[in-house]
């Protein structure tokens, strides 16, 4: 369906100027939200590709079909790595499966609580089943939750590569692959 929409614009192409402001706006609203948590900023990113070829069509665009395949890949691809970054950092760091689950669990909490939660969660997560699951000692529980807060942050990291990589992606596609 959407390959469909996207094959018959032709007739409503807009004003490149101005599908080029909304681009724009977009693909900065995007990388905005590859640094703050509470905005997706790869879906925006997404999304700004799907409106340049909306407003200026198949031909007009540069947008090739390829590139929701690839991008929607990207983004998906960035979302796993950052939600399981705390998990893989708590196990990085010595602690046990109960601690990589407690610090998916706590990312997942974390969620609710923004831009906070993001670190918090992994850490009090990973803490808490490693002392209430694993029966492991304070420090070495400890040392789990670092590790959780450790591979979040790396997750994010990974995710704003990645949001910059779609940018890039989207531009070569309009400018350079014909």
């Amino acid at each position: 369906m959407l390959q469909e929409l996207l094959a018959t614009t032709e007739s409503t192409a807009v004003d490149p100027a101005v599908a080029w402001v909304v681009t724009g706006t977009l693909l900065v609203i995007g990388l905005i939200g590859c640094v703050l948590p509470w905005l997706p900023g790869h879906a925006f990113l997404f999304l700004a590709a799907v409106v340049h070829r909306l407003m200026l069509g198949a031909e007009g665009s540069g947008v090739g079909g390829w590139s929701f395949v690839v991008l929607g890949l990207l983004m998906v691809i960035s979302q796993v790595l950052e939600l399981i970054g705390g998990a893989a950092g708590a196990k990085g760091f010595g602690g046990t499966r109960w601690g990589a689950l407690g610090a998916l669990v706590g990312a997942g909490v974390g969620l609710l609580f923004m831009p906070v939660g993001l670190l918090v969660g992994p850490l009090v997560g990973a803490f808490a089943f490693e002392i209430a699951f694993a029966r492991k000692e304070l420090q070495a529980a400890l040392k789990s939750g670092l590790g959780s807060v450790a591979g979040a942050l790396v997750g994010m990291i990974i995710k704003m590569l990645i949001g910059g990589l779609m940018v890039v992606w989207f531009l070569a596609d309009v400018f350079l692959i014909r």
